[in-house]
């Protein structure tokens, strides 16, 4: 049974009853109005449906159309006229009426009418609530931490969600949270309502990218049986974020640029350009000067990317948020494992800060989600958290015998190092004493992968050759 207020105005009381009657029979709550100030004198109590006779005595039933709107533009309003003309229509229709329909009306084409009317507003309502539901998990209080660094960063945050800029570039280290940013960023802009599209770029071979970037049209390529619309199209409106954006091959960068600056489009095999309209957040984790250096990265995306850069402090740069982080990480997981966990024990928080975190707020969570699966009790205690102490013990490696070339030495203790890691790249890095892209430049450099690094785990290096032990570490 309905429970929507419908309004009738109508100064033939007869047929104003007569509707009145026969909706109230459908299961609406109905007020009745004789004239135009009457009626809106009800409705200002709100209402969600106004059945208007066009000719009122007092105002005509434009001017009330008009008022109606201004005050409640979600409310519908059905218009109905003895004296039928297409330019009353078209007005009408311009003015925000529902449906124009002429007079007299048979009931049950009213209540049809009225009935498809108001499901259109449950499904507007119930759009509204499903968007306000996916966007309060990227809520700026989601960015936890009072600390300087966390205040400056929430600050700026919020300036870019309410500026037109069309190009963010959020920098920091791996785990740091860009992922939470720049849903935020999206969530409390005006884009909210329009798609959020998170596109990480090394996840995908240089071909498919492009493809899933920018479309195809039909017969592109071989499997390209009917067009698609690419990632940035479907995104009209909204924000992709370009996650891992130094990882883009140079050839994909070109075509970014070009997008960027023109705010068009071509779809792989097409002949016409599109004009799409989304903000661009791109992420990365790399010195991307130190990429345009070495010749891996567009100096001229660098720079179109670099007008409103945010650099995200790592975890060791605003330490006296953790606790703050780990008694929210806690609610969270409270409520996904039906647990009721009161807090972190004195030794256990004393412990957590004195750690290094070197893999950022991302740790930090991993760390209280394996706590939280563990506890029998109501509090986290120090034996709960299963801390990675890489960094904090002092890296022993294998040596290769004297006489090995520098080269050689360097490609095993990389090798090792991202072993002894399981190949994470940024504690690699700081058991080397190097940054995380100097240990991607050796890895490139030395062609090492993960696989090729196992086959070799546990061999000695005597008994082989230069040669051999060169080869044995790639």
């Amino acid at each position: 049974m309905a429970h929507e207020t419908i309004l009738v105005v109508d100064d033939e009381q007869l047929l104003r009853r007569t509707m009145a009657r026969r909706l109230r029979t459908a299961g609406y709550d109905v007020l009745e109005a004789a004239d135009g100030r009457q009626a809106l004198e009800l409705a200002a109590d709100g209402v969600d449906l106004v059945v208007l006779d066009y000719r009122l005595p007092d105002l005509d039933g434009l001017s009330v159309l008009k008022e109606l709107k201004q005050r409640a533009p979600d409310t519908l309003v059905i218009l109905l006229t003895a004296y039928a003309s297409i330019d009353a229509a078209v007005t009408a229709m311009k003015l925000g009426a529902y449906h124009f329909a002429n007079k007299p009306l048979d009931l049950e084409a009213l209540v049809a009418m009225v009935e498809q009317a108001l499901e259109t507003t449950r499904l507007r309502r119930e759009v509204r609530q499903l968007r306000a539901s996916q966007a309060q998990p990227y809520s700026l209080e989601q960015i936890v931490g009072s600390s300087p660094a966390m205040t400056s960063l929430k600050a700026m945050i919020q300036e870019i969600a309410a500026s037109p800029a069309s190009t963010v570039l959020l920098l920091g280290e791996s785990g740091s949270g860009k992922d939470l940013v720049a849903k935020v960023l999206h969530y409390t802009s005006a884009r909210a309502s329009r798609p959020f599209v998170n596109i990480t770029c090394s996840a995908l071979p240089e071909t498919l990218l492009e493809s899933e970037l920018f479309g195809y049209e039909r017969g592109a390529f071989t499997d390209a049986r009917q067009m698609k619309r690419g990632l940035l199209e479907s995104a009209d409106g909204g924000t992709v974020f370009l996650d891992e954006i130094g990882e883009m091959p140079l050839l994909l960068q070109a075509k970014l640029l070009r997008f960027l600056e023109e705010k068009t489009l071509r779809r792989l095999g097409g002949s016409s350009d599109l004009r799409v309209d989304v903000r661009i957040v791109a992420a990365t984790n790399r010195a991307l000067e130190e990429e345009v250096r070495a010749g891996r990265f567009r100096e001229d995306l660098f720079y179109r990317l670099n007008v409103l850069p945010v650099h995200l402090p790592p975890l060791r740069a605003h330490i006296e948020d953790l606790p703050a982080l780990v008694a929210h990480y806690v609610d969270i997981f409270n409520r996904e494992f039906k647990k009721n966990v009161r807090g972190v024990s004195a030794a256990a928080l004393r412990m957590l800060s004195e750690y290094s975190w070197p893999g950022n707020v991302r740790e930090l969570r991993n760390a209280v989600e394996r706590a939280m699966l563990l506890v029998r009790g109501d509090t986290l205690e120090a034996d709960l958290f299963a801390l990675n102490a890489v960094r904090e013990r002092p890296a022993q490696f294998e040596l290769p015998p004297e006489g090995v070339d520098l080269e050689t030495v360097e490609r095993m203790l990389v090798a090792q190092a991202l072993e002894r890691t399981g190949w994470n790249q940024t504690q690699a890095a700081r058991l080397l004493g190097l940054n995380r892209d100097q240990i991607h430049y050796r890895i490139e450099k030395f062609k090492l992968a993960p696989e090729k690094s196992r086959q070799n785990n546990g061999r000695s290096w005597s008994g082989r050759t230069g040669t051999d032990r060169a080869r044995g570490m790639v």
